[in-house]
């Protein structure tokens, strides 16, 4: 009487295995499918943020030559009102000699 409940037991298995064998094997699928994915988007990022750093760079030596443009132009800028003033005050000394 025990053996039949065993080998019943055993046909049950056999059929139990194969679905939970096809239910790993799908889930390990899965898993590698993820882990590819996962993979593909972390090489992405690290590729965007190469861009980023570049791109920020690029921006950050910009800014330095702008600002050195400004700073040249502002001492031009001084040099110019230096000048008119100089002029201004010549025009005021000779109209102060031709009036007298």
């Amino acid at each position: 009487m025990g053996r039949p409940d065993t080998q019943g037991h055993a046909a049950k298995r056999r059929v139990a295995n194969p679905r939970i064998a096809e239910e790993r094997r799908k889930d390990r699928e899965e898993y590698r499918a993820l882990w590819r994915d996962t993979q593909r988007q972390l090489n992405e990022v690290s590729v965007r943020l190469v861009q980023l750093n570049e791109a920020d760079a690029e921006a950050r030596a910009a800014d330095k030559r702008l600002e050195a443009r400004i700073k040249q132009l502002a001492a031009a800028n001084e040099q110019l009102k230096d000048r008119i003033a100089a002029l201004v005050s010549g025009f005021g000394e000779f109209i102060a000699k031709s009036g007298k």
